[in-house]
């Protein structure tokens, strides 16, 4: 869904804004975790894990420039992002501010920015049914895998180790 102006169009003399980065962004996401293949592409746990590391992508990309070039360099970076010891939900906020900002200054339009908000907003709001990895060691035997106790569990906090997992599997 892209930004529309008034007259209909996002950019300067009539021309569309297409949300590029985002796009290329959610593409290298999809690609890292269909090449881990650890989640059916259909089912929301994937597109919790998409969503999680388009966002690291995007928002890490301090330069503006996106490059196919650049994405095996950024791996590392990527990687001490979304580990388990980062804020990383703080970093996403302070990130959005920051380019919400700088879109406000400019007083053009976002429609990048817009999809990013959009991702994180639907991170934050949807739950998803995972195991409680929280859970007292020892107790109850697991028999199988969809066994043991769950939890509702905000769908950025399942996302987030499944990027990171699929980065490592690269």
């Amino acid at each position: 869904m892209l930004h529309r102006s008034e007259e209909g169009t996002d950019g300067a003399d009539g021309e569309l804004t297409v949300p590029m980065a985002w796009l290329y962004a959610e593409y290298i996401a999809d690609e890292l975790l269909r090449t881990g293949d650890l989640m059916p592409p259909t089912s929301f746990e994937f597109r919790a894990g998409r969503d999680a590391l388009a966002l690291t992508i995007f928002l890490s990309d301090t330069e503006g420039e996106l490059s196919g070039i650049r994405v095996v360099t950024q791996l590392e970076t990527w990687l001490s992002l979304t580990a388990y010891d980062q804020p990383w939900q703080e970093w996403v906020r302070e990130r959005l501010a920051e380019l919400a900002a700088a879109a406000a200054e400019s007083a053009g339009p976002a429609p990048d920015l817009d999809l990013a908000e959009e991702a994180w907003r639907w991170l934050q709001e949807t739950e998803l049914l995972a195991p409680d990895l929280n859970a007292v060691p020892g107790g109850a035997p697991v028999v199988g895998e969809d066994e043991g106790p769950k939890v509702w569990t905000p769908a950025w906090q399942l996302g987030l180790p499944l990027g990171h997992l699929a980065i490592h599997l690269f």
